[in-house]
């Protein structure tokens, strides 16, 4: 058998302006390029201490369990769930989007009592109704999504901490598409899981997803902490809990591993360190309020573009996401010509959808490095063009117009000489 010799690899140069992943900034890019270090290097120990204090800044938070999980955004997920759920345990989740229902997926694997406040795709929990389910349900956990990429939608989470600890229940939220877009205030919203992905709004690869954890989560997680055969010592401290079910997922053993002793649990992902690191430096450099300004600016013009052209905007203003847009695809117009289209005429990656609105509505996202208005006017000069070919007729022009005038009538000031 003659194995094949493959080329290098060798990406085409597309703009990827779709849910996620979006390109990656260029510095990220060459942190990732630095060498190895041994996990127990004092260079690499500093690197992670570092990149925790980096990730308080972008969570909003002082929470010291501040770090990163190896393994994309679902990582992140999978291990705060299955460190905070025991089988049995009742858990509220709020089902609006297709990574509602994910959380249910992982809490059924675990084994626990899931029980749903179940809304339609596209819409929010208010405090008074997941309020409601506390009294019915009485859970113990309260897991939901910030920003739903399926959906474009994002779930208010003001209020949410102080109405979980009025009825002791523990929060976790999946803020993997909104965190280093639109504020993810731990500290102020009182959450006590959060995690994220770097893919999105951080403008970095997939494969790492930070995390941070309340000093009262860490009280239960460590409540369950069990220290592996292989590196136990006479000083072991296991807890009086039930063992979490995940090795690779083990929080307790994972919040160890990042603390002052170093326990050994698994060889830290380097490469994604430095690209963690990264992110979280180009972000606190431009300033979280730049930052969430710019973002908004850049889904302000989309939205408005796209209206210019048109086409009808998925959702309620009030609760879109800053960084994706949903948009209805119009009646007769091919739904997968036009993305297929925009990426072989275009190089411009924008995103279908999924389950009751796969084949309804596009997602188009300008977020991270590629929430800048160049991008969006180039996106929208694309997609005009395309839905011409496909027959639809737009106001030639109008999309890139109304774009530029919601991007200047958004952005400070201050910042529009940095725009680009």
């Amino acid at each position: 058998m003659t194995v094949p010799v493959f080329g290098q690899i060798d990406p085409p140069q597309r703009l990827l302006m779709g849910p996620g992943p979006v390109n990656v900034h260029p510095r990220v890019l060459r942190a990732m390029s630095a060498d190895m270090l041994g996990q127990f290097d004092p260079e690499m120990t500093t690197y992670m201490n570092e990149t925790m204090e980096l990730y308080r800044e972008v969570f909003m938070t002082r929470n010291r369990w501040t770090f990163l999980i190896d393994g994309t955004a679902r990582a992140g997920i999978e291990a705060a769930l299955v460190s905070l759920l025991e089988p049995g345990m009742t858990v509220l989740i709020v089902r609006a989007g297709r990574f509602g229902l994910l959380l249910s997926e992982i809490a059924e694997r675990i084994g626990a009592d899931i029980r749903t406040l179940d809304l339609e795709w596209g819409e929010v929990a208010s405090l008074d109704a997941i309020e409601a389910a506390f009294r019915e349900h009485k859970p113990r956990v309260f897991a939901c999504i910030h920003g739903d990429t399926s959906t474009t939608t994002a779930q208010p989470l003001e209020g949410l901490g102080d109405l979980c600890r009025k009825y002791d229940v523990l929060s976790y939220v999946d803020a993997t598409a909104t965190l280093g877009g639109m504020p993810v205030d731990v500290d102020g919203c009182g959450l006590d899981i959060v995690t994220a992905g770097l893919q999105k709004c951080m403008g970095g690869p997939p494969g790492s997803s930070p995390i941070t954890i309340s000093d009262r989560a860490a009280e239960y997680i460590f409540s369950r902490r069990h220290v592996e055969k292989g590196i136990r010592g006479t000083d072991a401290d296991d807890g009086y809990g039930a063992r979490i079910s995940s090795n690779y997922f083990d929080l307790a053993m994972v919040m160890d591993y990042w603390s002052e002793k170093r326990l050994n649990h698994h060889t830290e992902a380097t490469t994604m360190l430095y690209g963690a690191r990264e992110c979280g430096r180009v972000m606190l450099e431009e300033g979280l309020k730049n930052r969430f300004d710019r973002h908004r600016a850049a889904g302000a013009a989309m939205t408005a573009g796209l209206r210019a052209l048109g086409l009808n905007v998925f959702g309620h203003d009030e609760y879109r996401m800053t960084n994706v847009t949903g948009v209805w695809i119009p009646e007769g117009v091919n739904g997968e010509a036009v993305p297929r289209r925009m990426r072989e005429d275009f190089e411009i990656e924008i995103g279908t959808a999924f389950g009751p609105l796969a084949g309804k509505i596009w997602r188009i996202g300008a977020m991270g490095y590629n929430a800048m208005k160049h991008k969006v006017l180039l996106t929208l000069g694309a997609l005009e063009s395309v839905l011409a070919a496909e027959g639809y007729a737009t106001p030639r022009g109008a999309g890139v117009d109304a774009a530029l005038i919601a991007w200047n009538r958004t952005l400070p000031d201050a910042l529009k000489a940095h725009d680009a």
